[in-house]
């Protein structure tokens, strides 16, 4: 007969689905953060839609009710790094799809320099790599806490947990590199300021010789 549970949709679909300017921005987000469907997207906004529209509620709520659902919704918030601490209810109202994307675990494994791209973090964590403290995590969209984020290593028996790996050697070298383009750019940059300022000097010299011969 079968799963008698009626399993609910985690997003919402858009009532205008071909509007110009939402396409083009789900294809700057697609790119940006290595997402592979639109559905990811909708995920975030729906989840993101979800707690704005409790804010917009609890705004004009002052009951004992309200303030115990205000506490719990902000403190859920808190924990997953959408919100800094006193926050208010206006503040849940300023957060962006982009704050809710980046507390994916795809997004903050590429942020910690775990992966050289988004796109080769979302193939570690499908490929069984990652470990949250001790779970293994693969879904690139699952959010992560402010406390599950200082937890996010490679899995102990993966061989991207050696250092000496070479993804992860690779890693080092392109972040090495980096620094070394940082530092030739500041030391062109002052090269060129003592250039000017030497050219400078040089024009100022004859007019005082001018008037000397005068």
């Amino acid at each position: 007969m079968g799963d008698p549970r009626k399993l609910k949709k985690k997003y919402a679909t858009p009532q205008h689905p071909w509007i110009r300017s939402t396409i083009e921005e789900e294809k700057v987000l697609k790119k940006d953060y290595g997402l592979v469907k639109k559905k990811e997207i909708l995920i975030a906004s729906s989840f993101l839609k979800k707690y704005k529209d409790i804010a917009k509620r609890l705004i004009a709520d002052r009951t004992a009710q309200g303030e115990r659902e205000k506490k719990q919704m902000m403190d859920k918030l808190h924990k997953y790094g959408l919100l800094k601490t006193g926050a208010g209810l206006d503040d849940v109202l300023s957060i962006q799809l982009k704050d809710v994307l980046e507390r994916r675990i795809q997004s903050l494994l590429f942020r910690k320099g775990l992966a050289r791209s988004m796109k080769q973090a979302r193939q570690f964590i499908v490929h069984r790599h990652i470990v949250v403290g001790n779970r293994e995590i693969t879904s690139p969209g699952h959010l992560l806490t402010v406390e599950e984020e200082n937890q996010l290593i490679f899995k102990g028996n993966s061989a991207l947990a050696s250092d000496n790996h070479p993804e992860r050697v690779s890693i080092a070298k392109e972040t090495a590199k980096e620094i070394k383009k940082e530092i030739e750019a500041i030391n062109s940059g002052a090269q060129a300021e003592s250039g000017m300022k030497a050219k400078k000097a040089e024009n100022k010299e004859p007019k005082k010789s001018k008037k000397k011969e005068e």
